[in-house]
């Protein structure tokens, strides 16, 4: 497209003294036109005509593409965490395994799907992610709907290590797909909606625990129908995103030619001209990656930070439960818990995208942690320990986006961003210790999971902390770095392969 103006800080305009709507977007513009050194503020400018296709496009996606993503990860949920709904009418008993085999469940859950993050991720780069999702999710549909005619430990712990294996890959493939369609500051709340999918299938699937497991009358128990009906449909939804869900915005179905043009375009912008679509994993990117401070800050604190967020939505029924609740029911009263961290989550996600700042939101959020834990290890009356809970999963929710966009935002090459994404998604190990956290010996008040999970969130508060004034200062370098600099000086090192990616004494961390 014609007389595009570049990103700021990234070589000089072909056209002198542009005009556009936005005063603080023309007085950048004459700077660079006068040949004075102008800092990358972050993302990139538009004139108003391609701000109103960089809002059709985004329209487009927000109605067409990301609810369905949503929906799937509705589904990973619902089968990652149906066996805490079926552990409230005491399936092990029907089974004929011990109440100990859910903890057990949960941990090999978690050690599979941590083992098959970084090849599912890899495969599905290869491959294309909108068909590598589809396949693993009808094997971990096929293997939820196998755990209803589970007879034994063995086959219960085989089905449920496919399980993880299978969604090992989705997370960081579906992560990765959401960022390759959205600009910079546009991707946390998007982010945000799609992983508090996973709050909103924990509330769906609960409703749907209360429906099911009061089935009676029929050769299945009534956790079967529970476990067969959620395993069929996440089968029928995979196989129509095999066909609805488009490779890669050049190709998009619902964009006309001009659209789909741009759309490629404005994320070539957005990443300083470093979104380089067609060269897939390289053996450089496996360097960037496993080089990068970054991932080293963040990958250490979510693993203990998240210790919590795996655990509490797993046996969430079971904590409800504890509270006084008669078995099904438990699954209703936790709905209303799931949709406040929901929200929390959607608010702080749109916030962060509205101030343009990761970590500090990753503070508020393990604030909310901190407090929610403290009061309901402290209380004993099941009143407030419920508003504690709910105070809890505000926190609990909103991290795990938040960690995302800050890498994928600070991390411009797609290789080494898919690479960085899918170490990210190796923190789910931090299920192994939060499947044992829980254990039948500790209820109903669960003080000792309850401190821990305290002192976890603790930790990573203070290690985000740490994160966000070390970016803070490589920042403030190479702001005076910039401000020293001339237009001819910012242009060789932003065109040059001398440094890559975030590297770059031009790039601007997003905090």
């Amino acid at each position: 497209m014609a007389n595009q103006p570049l990103p700021l800080g990234y070589g000089k305009p072909e056209i002198e003294m542009r005009e556009v709507a936005d005063p603080e977007i023309n007085k950048d513009l004459k700077a660079i036109d006068a040949g004075l050194a102008v800092p990358p503020t972050g993302g990139f400018q538009m004139t108003p005509e391609e701000q109103k296709l960089h809002r059709k496009i985004n329209l487009k996606y927000d109605l067409l593409i990301l609810p369905l993503l949503t929906l799937l990860y509705v589904m990973s949920g619902l089968d990652r965490n149906n066996i805490g709904n079926a552990a409230t009418v005491n399936f092990t008993d029907d089974m004929g395994i011990p109440a100990s085999a859910v903890n057990t469940g949960v941990t090999i859950f978690f050690a599979t799907i941590v083992a098959a993050t970084p090849p599912s991720t890899y495969i599905g780069k290869k491959v294309g992610v909108t068909r590598w999702i589809p396949f693993l999710m009808v094997g971990w549909g096929v293997f939820t709907l196998a755990l209803a005619f589970a007879h034994n430990e063995a086959q219960f712990y085989a089905f449920r290590s496919m399980i993880g294996i299978l969604e090992g890959g989705f997370y960081p493939c579906a992560a990765y797909y959401i960022a390759s369609c959205y600009t910079r500051y546009n991707l946390a709340l998007r982010l945000g909606l799609f992983y508090g999918s996973y709050a909103i299938g924990g509330a769906f699937g609960s409703l749907v625990a209360y429906g099911l497991l009061q089935i009676r009358g029929t050769s299945l128990h009534s956790w079967q129908w529970l476990f067969i009906a959620e395993g069929a449909f996440t089968v029928l939804i995979a196989i129509f995103a095999f066909f609805y869900v488009p490779q890669h915005s050049s190709q998009a179905w619902f964009l006309t030619q001009e659209e789909k043009e741009f759309a490629v375009e404005r994320m070539h912008r957005d990443s300083g001209g470093q979104d380089y679509q067609a060269e897939g994993i390289t053996f450089n990117d496996v360097k960037l990656a496993l080089k990068d401070w970054k991932i080293w800050m963040t990958l250490p604190t979510q693993i203990i930070g998240g210790i919590p967020g795996n655990a509490v939505p797993v046996f969430l029924p079971l904590i409800v439960r504890s509270l006084g609740y008669e078995s099904y029911r438990a699954n209703l009263y936790s709905v209303p818990i799931y949709v406040v961290g929901a929200a929390g989550l959607w608010t702080i996600a749109y916030c962060s995208d509205r101030w343009r700042d990761r970590t500090l939101f990753l503070l508020i959020a393990y604030a909310f942690q901190i407090l929610g834990l403290t009061l309901v290890a402290c209380l004993s009356g099941a009143g407030g320990r419920y508003a504690a809970l709910c105070i809890m999963q505000i926190g609990l929710y909103a991290t795990p986006p938040l960690y995302v966009a800050v890498l994928a935002n600070n991390t411009p090459t797609p290789g080494h961003r898919a690479i960085i994404i899918s170490l990210n998604a190796m923190s789910n190990i931090n299920g192994i210790p939060g499947g044992q956290l829980f254990r039948a010996k500790f209820a109903p008040l669960y003080r000792i999971p309850f401190y821990v999970s305290l002192g976890c969130a603790a930790y990573a508060f203070l290690a985000i902390g740490v994160f966000r004034y070390l970016m803070i200062r490589v920042n403030k370098r190479r702001q005076t770095k910039l401000e020293t600099s001339n237009a001819d000086e910012i242009d060789e090192e932003n065109t040059t392969n001398t440094r890559i990616g975030d590297k770059k004494w031009t790039f601007i961390y997003t905090l």
